[in-house]
């Protein structure tokens, strides 16, 4: 079965205010949290300082978490957010979401991003997958964990990984292609 990136109980006893526990769980979060920024913010100048608003806002707000198991969502969520204040300073006008991710000068960096029915679709086939396919296609990737790490965390071969993988994808292609 998958073990979440984040030990559920730390994430609770941050929740609950325990200082130790916000601190561990910050050192955990900081390189998904660089990753995020990486990929989301327009230069790399802004990295550091999205990573760091990130984890400052992480820490005064993990107490408003409501469901545990969405940290990485949360954070995620928080980067990009931080990454389009950091180009409205920079620009000087309010950059929106949706303006961001259809603006032609980010095409190049961002590719084409899918519209919002081709995204409920993706989760909607993702949904539809059996668990054990589901799991190990949200483990490679949305969690970007390697084809070893996640047969270490789910007690498999790496080729049932590779084999499940292969085989979520097909069902993925299928389902979308109708």
């Amino acid at each position: 079965m998958y073990t979440p990136k984040y030990d559920l109980a730390l994430v609770e006893a941050a929740r609950g205010g325990n200082e130790d526990a916000i601190l561990a769980l910050l050192a955990i979060a900081q390189p998904d949290i660089r990753r995020y920024a990486r990929r989301s913010c327009n230069t790399s100048d802004d990295v550091d300082d999205v990573v760091q608003e990130t984890l400052w806002l992480l820490y005064r707000r993990v107490g408003s978490l409501r469901a545990l198991a969405s940290l990485s969502g949360w954070l995620l969520a928080i980067v990009r957010r931080e990454c389009l204040r950091m180009a409205s300073r920079v620009t000087g006008k309010s950059v929106g979401l949706d303006d961001a991710l259809h603006d032609p000068a980010n095409e190049d960096r961002l590719g084409r991003l899918p519209q919002d029915e081709l995204r409920i679709d993706v989760s909607r086939a993702i949904q539809s997958l059996p668990e054990h396919y589901r799991e190990v296609v949200l483990l490679r990737d949305v969690e970007e964990m390697t084809v070893d790490e996640i047969a270490a965390a789910l007690g498999l071969t790496r080729e049932s990984v590779k084999g499940r993988l292969n085989r979520a994808r097909a069902q993925l292609r299928e389902y979308l292609s109708k």
